[in-house]
Parts: C-alpha cells; structure tokens; sequence
C-alpha cells in the first residue's frame, strides 16, 4: 500500500529530515512550509496522512486542521509540536485529530501512527 504523506512545517530542517525518514521506511512525501503554501496546491486532496506543525506562521496547524474540516477534506491529520501545550493537545484530540507528538518524539512512533491512520482512512 502506497501511502502519500504532507507535512507542514516552518522549520525547513524538519520537513527536510521528516521527509527523509518517511522516505527510508517506502514512505512518500512532499513538505510545505507554511498552511497557506499547503491549501495553494491542488494535490492537497491526493495525500493519505497530514504531518502539521502546531504553531506555524500565518494559519496555525489547529487553524488549517479547521479549514480542511470546513472543505470536507478527511485526511488524517497528526501533529507536531516543539512546544507541547496540554490544553492544545486536549483540543486537537477533541477535534479527532490522529496523533499528537513533540518533535522531539521517536520517529518510530510518527511514522506507526502515519501508517495507522492512512490505513483506517482508506479502509473507511
């Protein structure tokens, strides 16, 4: 199974290494720095799993997890964080999103928690 992965970050070093984790596993990707950059391509709709920093210049990850909400958009979406907030993290859980990981987590663990929630959406 295929599984097409975006992430979004403002931190170029981590959609970088990201990306090529995701890569060594079979993973693909494509990394966008902003939310903004991300809703300007027209393959936004093509990805199986979004990777979406919480606090990005311009939008917000929680502002564009509303957004693609709001456009019917049902990719998984699991976020990143290098300052995990416990009231954020409840409200993004409360919004169902699919994983919620400090940057500073192990890899092992983001990519297991992309191939659960790309797996369940494409069995639903």
């Amino acid at each position: 199974m295929s599984i097409r992965v975006a992430i979004v970050d403002d931190d170029e070093s981590v959609c970088r290494s990201l990306g090529r984790l995701l890569h060594v596993v079979g993973l693909e990707s494509a990394g966008y720095p902003s939310a903004e950059a991300f809703l300007a391509d027209e393959a936004r709709s093509t990805f199986d799993c979004l990777v979406l920093d919480i606090q990005l210049g311009g939008m917000s990850g929680m502002e564009l997890q509303k957004r693609l909400v709001a456009e019917r958009l049902p990719v998984p979406i699991i976020f990143i964080t290098a300052y995990d907030n416990p009231g954020i993290r409840i409200e993004a859980e409360r919004r169902g999103c699919a994983g919620y990981f400090r940057k500073t987590d192990p890899g092992v663990e983001i990519i297991a928690a992309i191939r659960n929630a790309a797996q369940r959406a494409k069995t639903n």
